[in-house]
């Protein structure tokens, strides 16, 4: 929502690949930190790392309720807060994993519903508070909600295993990727990256740009609250299915029809309903992801491993993160506007990514197709 909304208002005067490195940075930052925070978590708990990251995230927003310019909000929005939601990220998601073993999935998946529900109101909360109290007031609000809800998370996560403190040691995060099956899914995880977000960024303006879409920007706001909705139930259901079918057969399977979303619906929809049903069905599609992957890591992984083991693979995904994006603006503006190139992009780079999870399940138990992994 941000992107469309800097496009007309603040940044209207940057292109539209220019603006695109504010949310990829904050995707960049929020998880480029996993190394780091990841091995804070394992040796020290997850509370001073929630404590921290409370007070960044919300600092982070603060500051972008009075920025004007582009570097203070590449600074605020675009460092700072996704810094600091970083530092929140892992050591809710590591400490999960300590938790539950038979119904890890499902646990990520409630876990990670959590965005997506946040996901469905955030946008239309922003939407009616511009209008009503302005931007930086709608910004401020954001940011005490969000900061309550980081109170209830400070006093509530901790983690069943106590930490365990141990030195730094580099190799600590180049070992695991000698291992055929993480090797794989973070490769895998790498290229379906680089296209995941682009239809959360690019969907309204696509639906509102002629002649991708003639939707009223009235009902375009509401197509990110469609899609996070959609996501609530695709990081929860699949979850629940993957505990019982295998995380890796599930993973695949969203993956593909994911890709196939892109590439056969968004590409081809025009009028309002094909493009509110690529929003819904995609939003269960990609929810999938980003609850499972960490699973997938569990999955293959040492217990006590976890928090090093996300923050590799995540900081890797980071620079898929960092430059999908731009990428994905500068081959709209390079297309004089129209979203071709941007989808052809976002659905190829998704559809090798689901390849690689294929590659990987056959490195665990080779061809058994009817094998639980």
């Amino acid at each position: 929502i941000f992107q469309d909304y800097y496009q007309t208002h603040q940044l209207s005067n940057l292109s539209p690949s220019t603006i695109a490195w504010i949310p990829a940075l904050e995707t960049f930052f929020m998880f480029v930190g996993g190394p780091v925070f990841g091995k804070l978590y394992d040796n020290y708990g997850p509370r001073y790392l929630l404590l921290f990251g409370t007070f960044t995230h919300v600092f982070g927003l603060m500051m972008a309720s009075i920025s004007t310019e582009y570097y203070q909000f590449i600074l605020s929005q675009g460092i700072c807060s996704p810094i600091g939601a970083s530092a929140i990220f892992y050591p809710a998601m590591s400490t999960c994993a300590t938790w539950f073993f038979r119904r890890r999935a499902l646990a990520f998946g409630v876990m990670a519903s959590g965005s997506s529900l946040g996901g469905v109101i955030f946008p239309i909360m922003v939407d009616h508070l511009v209008v009503e109290v302005g931007f930086p007031w709608t910004m401020r609000i954001c940011a005490f909600l969000i900061l309550g809800c980081l109170i209830v998370a400070n006093l509530t996560v901790k983690s069943r295993l106590p930490p365990s403190p141990k030195p730094l040691r580099l190799m600590e995060f180049i070992t695991p990727l000698g291992e055929a099956p993480f090797l794989l899914v973070v490769i895998a995880s790498f290229f379906f990256f680089f296209g995941l977000f682009l239809p959360f960024n690019f969907i309204i303006i696509a639906a509102t740009t002629p002649p991708s879409g003639h939707m009223s920007f009235a009902l375009a706001s509401y197509l990110l609250a469609i899609l996070n909705a959609a996501s609530i139930f695709g990081r929860t259901i699949p979850g629940y299915v993957a505990d019982k079918i295998g995380r890796f057969n599930v993973m695949i399977f969203m993956a593909f029809f994911s890709a196939i979303l892109v590439l056969a619906l968004w590409i081809p929809a025009t009028g309002n309903a094909p493009i509110i049903l690529f929003a819904a069905l995609y939003g269960f599609g990609s929810g999938a992801f980003v609850s499972m992957a960490p699973a997938l890591v569990a999955q293959i992984s040492d217990i006590r491993q976890i928090g090093v083991r996300n923050g590799t693979m995540f900081a890797i995904l980071s620079l898929a993160a960092l430059c999908g994006n731009p990428i994905g603006g500068a081959l709209l503006a390079n297309n004089d506007g129209k979203f071709l190139h941007l989808q052809i992009f976002a659905g190829v780079t998704m559809m090798v990514g689901s390849v690689a999870f294929v590659m990987a399940r056959w490195s665990l138990v080779g061809f058994a197709l009817v094998k639980k992994v």
